[in-house]
């Protein structure tokens, strides 16, 4: 059965008031909250708006002086006589006379192009670099760089892309990030270079807030210039620079920036989210103030519709559900609340107290039809054989044959003796089976050469309790049906114990070589509706009652199986448990 009582059953209480109080108080709730986030929204686009446009600025005169710087080292490697001297000349007076020219021309034009750290040229004839530095860069610096361009120029063959790239390149030492640019000119190269962090200049003096940052970047996102900082908070930068976004682990930052038209790097700005918001303290307070109130006043009318109205509703609820499930016994237990909810309780156990009663009123009449009807059942087959019985004693007295008459009267006195008490639910498989030897031996005298058996069973079942005539019904529709006058036929009893459905069980085969089952006939009986249509015909009534009394005796736990072998001839199981009594046997008896 479907659980009525789910918990978000829309036409459950629980539901209906949990909705209704949401229905009053999230509408207020989400209006604030969409204002204020909106008010923060605008705020966050303001701030990001006027940053995007620093960062262009910045970042459009950090590439207008490496387009000067560009412009100008492109003219020396086209133009000047001192350069093309020292690609060409094979007089070292006049390659040492040009390299001068040319360390003056660049250490002079250093005063114009004051972004730049350094000027070089480098000459293959030489195999060297000549440096033209600004005033203050470490010797330690100067040398490192030198030697990293060095090796740049000398693989040419595997740097060519280097070489020929007309945009300025990142290259890394110690831990700090410079850019650089070569321009190629016959056998020397000539270029610049300059400290990313020198590059940045006065826009570290911009107040971005605590922690605030404005740092150039890769454009695979990897920070050139204060990477600690974003190391530490988790700021994420490979991000794409067309719109602003918020990122970071514990604090939220703002990211906006502009990228560079010179090379692939990036003029970032990263602001914490606290400092934009700073400015609105109120609408802070206000949205905290709503937040606390919100998970403080749901809960606490939750707490009071649960005290007064859920509580009593989940007491009768479980109650009812228990009952559902069988158990009649419980009742709901008395308490404080309001004064319908006890109107209900009241009423609730005194109706349970009648029905329980009525109920043990009304079972102790099913078990008293039961017995009877099972009584019945098994007292109706006893008249099938009597009949025959009297003519074969008859046949036997016309021809003297008193041996086979006496005989077959120890085996009628045993059968009928066991028909007189048959009225018993259960008698052991031992008595059974004796009771079935016996038939069976009448059957044969009735029948001489035309039937034989076999009954096959382990020692260890003969104590086990079976309804009676359950398998003597079966040898008899054997009979029946399977034996004549023209062939021979076997009838054989197996008994063993086989696992069905998680249960021990004792499975009883009765088998005959006879003509089977009509296929017809068959599906039926294995469908279970030939049972129930020929309940008042001769034919199948054993079948019949040995169906009903093993329904009455073990409540579903038996069962009946038909089948035809394929060497022929019919088949009939009967599943029993094994090791327990009959469930309506035990209710019986407790009862």
């Amino acid at each position: 059965m479907v659980n009525r009582f789910r918990f978000f059953s829309l036409s459950s209480i629980r539901t209906r008031l949990l909705l209704s109080v949401m229905l009053f108080t999230l509408p207020l709730v989400l209006l604030l909250l969409y204002n204020s986030f909106y008010s923060i929204n605008v705020v966050r686009n303001q701030v990001a708006s006027s940053n995007l446009n620093m960062m262009n600025l910045y970042m459009n005169q950090i590439d207008k002086s490496l387009e000067d710087v560009d412009q100008y080292v492109n003219s020396l490697a086209a133009v000047d006589d001192d350069l093309l001297n020292m690609g060409r000349s094979t007089d070292p007076d006049v390659y040492f006379m040009a390299k001068i020219s040319l360390s003056n021309k660049l250490s002079q034009s250093l005063a114009i192009y004051k972004s730049i750290d350094a000027f070089f040229v480098y000459s293959e004839m030489e195999q060297g670099i000549m440096l033209s530095p600004q005033i203050g860069r470490t010797f330690g610096e100067r040398e490192g760089i030198s030697a990293i361009l060095t090796g740049l120029i000398q693989n040419k063959e595997r740097n060519n892309d280097l070489l020929r790239n007309k945009n300025w390149n990142i290259m890394e030492m110690n831990r700090q990030y410079y850019i650089y640019r070569i321009v190629e000119s016959g056998t020397s190269y000539i270029g610049a270079w300059v400290n990313v962090n020198r590059m940045i200049g006065d826009l570290r003096l911009v107040d971005l807030g605590e922690n605030g940052q404005s740092l150039l970047t890769s454009n695979e996102g990897k920070p050139l210039t204060a990477a600690s900082l974003l190391v530490n908070d988790g700021i994420d930068l490979n991000r794409s620079l067309d719109n602003y976004y918020m990122t970071g682990e514990q604090t939220r930052f703002l990211v906006v920036g502009a990228p560079s038209s010179k090379g692939d790097f990036n003029l970032v700005s990263v602001i914490p989210d606290e400092s934009i918001l700073e400015n609105l303290p109120y609408l802070r307070s206000l949205v905290t103030f709503i937040a606390i109130g919100t998970l403080v006043i749901i809960p606490l009318g939750l707490f009071v519709l649960r005290r007064q109205i859920l509580l009593p509703l989940n007491r009768i609820l479980a109650a009812m559900k228990l009952i559902r499930d069988g158990n009649l016994d419980v009742r709901i237990r008395p308490a404080r609340s309001a004064e319908e909810f006890q109107v209900v309780t009241d009423t609730f156990n005194t109706m349970m107290a009648d029905i329980q009663q009525l109920r043990i009123d009304v079972y102790e009449e099913q078990l008293s039809k039961q017995k009877a009807q099972l009584q019945h059942l098994q007292l109706q087959i006893n008249p099938h054989f009597f009949m025959n019985s009297l003519n074969m004693m008859y046949s036997l007295a016309q021809v003297r044959n008193y041996e086979l008459i006496q005989e077959l009267t120890l085996s009628l006195v045993g059968y009928f003796r066991y028909m007189f008490r048959s009225n018993l639910s259960l008698v052991s498989l031992k008595q059974e089976l004796e009771h079935v030897r016996n038939y069976i031996r009448i059957q044969e005298l009735r029948y001489p050469g035309s039937l034989t058996s076999g009954i096959d069973v382990p020692e260890r079942f003969m104590e086990e309790s079976v309804p009676p005539l359950v398998i003597q019904s079966f040898v008899e529709n054997a009979v029946k049906y399977a034996v004549t006058m023209d062939e021979a036929v076997h009838i054989g009893i197996h008994i063993e114990e086989i696992g069905a459905d998680g249960e021990r069980r004792m499975r009883i085969r009765v088998a005959d070589t006879g003509g089977g089952f009509d296929e017809a006939i068959l599906e039926e009986l294995r469908q279970g509706r030939q049972l129930e249509a020929s309940q008042g015909e001769g034919g199948q009534v054993g079948i019949w009652n040995v169906s009903e009394r093993l329904r009455l005796l073990y409540n579903g736990r038996a069962r009946l199986e038909f089948a035809n072998a394929p060497e022929g001839g019919a088949v009939v199981d009967v599943l029993l448990p094994l090791q327990s009594a009959p469930p309506a046997l035990e209710q019986k008896k407790g009862g």
